[in-house]
C-alpha cells in the first residue's frame, strides 16, 4: 500500500500564496509518483486535523512564521509524524536572522556585520552608516526589507508606520554590493551555484516569484576556487544550523573591477520555495534529479527528531 502523504500549505502567513503554489505543485509530483496524497491548508486546527488524518509523512510546504520557524515542526513532533525538511530547533534558529548569523560566523561563515535595534529607534537615526539594509528579524521572502543607499538623508520613515506588520525588532545589515548567488544543499551534498540576474534592486518578492522577475544563470560564471568555495560554504552553513533535507544558502559577492572582493552569506532558507519559477528544483535538475524524484527523495528523507 502507498504511502498517505500530508502535503502542508498555505497557512496564514504573509507567504501563504507562494505556499499554495508550492504545495499543489509538490502534490502533484508525488500524486505522479503513486503516493496517496492529502492536500491540508493549514489553519489553526492543524493539530486536531493531522491527529484524525493519520498520515504515514508530512511534506511540509508551508512558508513564513509558523511553517517556517519551528512551530509546526514541534506539532509534527509531539504527534510523532514524520516530515520533510528541518526540524524544531534549526527551523527556529535559520529563521531568527540574528542569531542564524552569530552561528555562522562561530561555525567560520563569513557574514554581513549587523546590529539588532528597535524599529522606532532605525527610523530615528541611522544604526550604521549608509549603505545599509533593513530586515524584519523573524520573516521570509524578502517581506519588510528596505534598502538606504549611500546618500539617503536619513532612515526609511515606513518603520514609523503603525501598521508595520513584521515585528518590533529588525536588523540592520551593511550592505553589500555584487552578485547574487544561491547554493542548495541536499542532506549533506550541495548542488550547484545559480546567479540570479534581476533588475530589482535587490532579489525581493517580486523577483523571486513573478513571472520574468529574474534570469537564472546555472552554473555561475565563477573562478574555480570561489565556486567551490561557496558550495563548501553553503554546506557549512547548512550543518552549522543543524539543518535536514532540503536547504539554500543566499550569497552576496562583490568581485566589481573597483568591488572589495567581499564574499558573505546572508541567510539560509529551511522552506524554499517549490514553485515553477523556484531555485531549488532548478539545481536539483541541473544535478539530474527532476522534480518529481526530488520531492520523492524528500518523503523518503522524513522523519521526526531532526
Amino acid at each position: 500500500m502507498s504511502k498517505h502523504v500530508a502535503v502542508l500549505m498555505g497557512g496564514w502567513s504573509s507567504e501563504r500564496p507562494v505556499s499554495l503554489n508550492s504545495g499543489n505543485a509538490c502534490a502533484e509530483a508525488l500524486e505522479a509518483e503513486g503516493f496517496r496524497v492529502t492536500r491540508v491548508d493549514v489553519d489553526r486546527d492543524i493539530g486536531e486535523v493531522l491527529a484524525k488524518l493519520k498520515p504515514d509523512v508530512a511534506f511540509n510546504g508551508l512558508h513564513g512564521p509558523f511553517g517556517e520557524d519551528g512551530c509546526v515542526q514541534g506539532v509534527l513532533e509531539v504527534l510523532a509524524i514524520p516530515y520533510t525538511h528541518s526540524g524544531v530547533l534549526a527551523s527556529a534558529l535559520a529563521m531568527n536572522k540574528p542569531r542564524a548569523i552569530d552561528v555562522m560566523k562561530a561555525a567560520g561563515v563569513p557574514v554581513c556585520e549587523s546590529v539588532l535595534v528597535h524599529r522606532l529607534k532605525a527610523a530615528k537615526a541611522h544604526a550604521i552608516n549608509p549603505p545599509y539594509v533593513i530586515k524584519p528579524a523573524n520573516e521570509g521572502s524578502s517581506f519588510g526589507v528596505l534598502i538606504v543607499k549611500d546618500d539617503a538623508l536619513g532612515p526609511p520613515q515606513e518603520l514609523y508606520s503603525d501598521d508595520w506588520p513584521y515585528g518590533d525588532m529588525v536588523m540592520v545589515e551593511r550592505f553589500v554590493a555584487g552578485r547574487e548567488l544561491t547554493c542548495a544543499v541536499r542532506g549533506d551534498e550541495p548542488l550547484d551555484i545559480i546567479e540570479i540576474i534581476t533588475e530589482e534592486a535587490f532579489y525581493d518578492y517580486h523577483a523571486k516569484y513573478a513571472k520574468g522577475g529574474s534570469n537564472h544563470l546555472l552554473p555561475a560564471e565563477l573562478s574555480p576556487f570561489v565556486y567551490q568555495n561557496i558550495r563548501m560554504l553553503a554546506l557549512r552553513a547548512h550543518q552549522a544550523l543543524g539543518c535536514r533535507g532540503v536547504s539554500r544558502a543566499d550569497f552576496r559577492y562583490d568581485d566589481q573591477k573597483d568591488g572589495t572582493g567581499d564574499l558573505v552569506c546572508l541567510e539560509v532558507n529551511t522552506q524554499p520555495g517549490m514553485t515553477a519559477t523556484s531555485l531549488v528544483p532548478e539545481m536539483a535538475a541541473y544535478a539530474g534529479m527532476d522534480f518529481r524524484a526530488l520531492v520523492r527523495w524528500m518523503v523518503e528523507d522524513a522523519s521526526c527528531d531532526r
